[in-house]
């Protein structure tokens, strides 16, 4: 059954990638994505703060789950400076030039290889904790995965290469959870594998998706920004009914 609900979850987060073809037309995007990113934002720091390490403090010594929180933080670092790949939601252009394109593909294969081994050690903890994962990745996918999209039609590539390309890379998901599913039946690497998805979250939230708000978020737009951060908190909350 947890099985089921793992492959489920990724082969959807998977299919993500296919949405920038179909919403690089959408009048206004932009301020679309924005708002999309607002509600990841409070889904991503939900799912940490709610769900994930309270988890790992129950399942193991607070120092310890406060290390490997750290220790999902500095991965999340060290993925942005080795391989020069970062959670941008903008579209690449002269005022905002990205990285080599096959450099990004890799970046997203590596996080999205990451994003399979959370989500399937989410579900080894419980169904609800997996859902509030899986909501949380998804959010976050969508306004990136229109990012990538751009990057790779800016470098030159075709719709369809774009399109193929953006797909085999979030297949990466897959394998992610496939290896999270056989190693989960080891306690030590579950009980590392939450605390680090935490860290993982808080990073991409507070270092990448944050400061994208606050590049157009004024008067009206603040509120409203921070109203849908609420939301995605609110509903990653309501998960813990279903516990």
């Amino acid at each position: 059954m947890v099985f089921t609900y793992i492959i489920l979850s990724v082969v959807f987060v998977s299919l993500i990638s296919l949405i920038g073809i179909l919403l690089l037309k959408v009048k206004n995007l932009e301020k679309i994505l924005l708002y999309l990113v607002s509600f990841s934002i409070g889904a991503l720091f939900g799912d940490a703060f709610i769900h994930l390490i309270p988890e790992a403090f129950e399942e193991i010594k607070p120092v310890y789950a406060g290390i490997y929180v750290l220790s999902g933080l500095l991965f999340s670092f060290m993925v942005e400076k080795f391989i020069h790949w970062r959670h941008c939601h903008v579209q690449t252009s002269k005022k905002h030039p990205h990285r080599f394109v096959y450099m990004n593909l890799i970046g997203d294969g590596v996080h999205n290889f990451i994003d399979g081994l959370i989500i399937a050690g989410s579900y080894f903890v419980s169904i609800p904790v997996g859902m509030a994962t899986t909501i949380a990745v998804v959010f976050h996918e969508i306004p990136q995965e229109i990012g990538d999209f751009g990057v790779m039609l800016y470098g030159g590539l075709s719709r369809r290469k774009a399109l193929l390309f953006n797909f085999l890379t979030a297949l990466t998901a897959l394998l992610g959870a496939l290896i999270g599913v056989i190693l989960s039946s080891v306690d030590f690497v579950l009980n590392f594998l939450i605390p680090f998805a935490a860290g993982n979250f808080i990073y991409i939230a507070g270092t990448d998706l944050i400061p994208e708000l606050h590049k157009d978020g004024v008067g009206r737009k603040s509120f409203i920004q921070m109203f849908i951060m609420i939301l995605g908190i609110l509903v990653i909350f309501s998960l813990t009914f279903l516990e």
